[in-house]
């Protein structure tokens, strides 16, 4: 099964760099820098990688500060039982399915957004943005984020607190200056992960990000963006362009540049991921 699985992978990695080869060298460099619009034959992803970067960003930023703070709880502080039924709890959280996350979007997370705009006296925004889009990924992957990195933290040997403590270090102390630096190979492992499935996800993002082609800031020091409409590697891939691309190689050939893109940044966060999981193992295992 495990060779079958490398050949499948293997197979899909050649089939989409092979199929992105066209596009590339029709583009150059342009590919990565310029605009998209299919109807000129410009087929550039620099908005997408924009789009993709700032949701992942926003998803990280919020997510990780209660994901690690929810694995300190459920690893150090709550007892036994209930760290197994908040622990199951979370990972029955991981498991809903994307689309159902989405729909949530839409019906709640849009309208608060949307009030939050309001609030804020820029009531003229539509809800669906990069920031809504950001925020919805950061609840998806808060899940990932606290069962593992509640993994990592569990796997720091009894005997490290324990010298802590004989040290002289409240509990809080021994979390804070042993406990968290002993597990932080595993912790950004947990969030390496996180920052896989922010990337990859389509569905959710697809339904609350607003789809808006070639939205880039002026300046790098500008966040109008974020609250305006955008568009992602996913987003683009999962609407209706490929269709489009039926019968026009080029075009479809950028659009498997696109896959390509994604395809490398999720293997290469999973592949680091798992590379400093089987290290932090392979250390507290001493």
């Amino acid at each position: 099964m495990t060779g079958v699985a490398f050949l499948t992978l293997a197979a899909a990695v050649v089939y989409l760099i092979a199929g992105s080869v066209p596009a590339l060298r029709d583009q150059g460099v342009k590919f990565f820098t310029g605009s998209w619009g299919y109807r000129q034959h410009q087929f550039g992803a620099a908005a997408m990688l924009y789009g993709s970067a700032v949701v992942a960003a926003v998803a990280l930023l919020l997510a990780i500060p209660v994901a690690v703070g929810t694995a300190v709880f459920t690893s150090e502080i709550c007892s036994r039982r209930l760290r197994m039924l908040l622990k199951v709890t979370v990972e029955l959280l991981a498991g809903i399915p994307s689309v159902v996350y989405g729909l949530l979007g839409v019906l709640f997370l849009r309208d608060w957004m949307g009030a939050a705009f309001e609030r804020l006296g820029t009531d003229s925004l539509s809800p669906d943005t990069l920031l809504t889009g950001g925020v919805l990924l950061a609840v998806m992957i808060l899940p990932t984020i606290a069962t593992l990195a509640d993994d990592a933290l569990h796997a720091v040997a009894p005997s490290v607190r324990e010298a802590a403590r004989g040290l002289g270090l409240t509990r809080g102390e021994s979390i804070v200056w042993i406990v968290l630096p002993r597990a932080f190979s595993g912790i950004v492992a947990a969030v390496l992960l996180g920052f896989g499935r922010a990337v990859g996800e389509t569905i959710a993002v697809f339904l609350v990000v607003g789809r808006a082609d070639n939205r880039l800031p002026q300046s790098l020091f500008s966040l109008a963006p974020v609250a305006d409409a955008g568009q992602t590697i996913t987003s683009k891939l999962g609407g209706s362009e490929p269709n489009i691309a039926v019968g026009d190689p080029l075009h479809t050939s950028a659009l498997l540049a696109l896959a390509s893109l994604l395809l490398v940044v999720v293997l290469a966060a999973t592949t680091v991921a798992e590379a400093l999981r089987s290290r932090f193992a392979e250390r507290e295992a001493v």
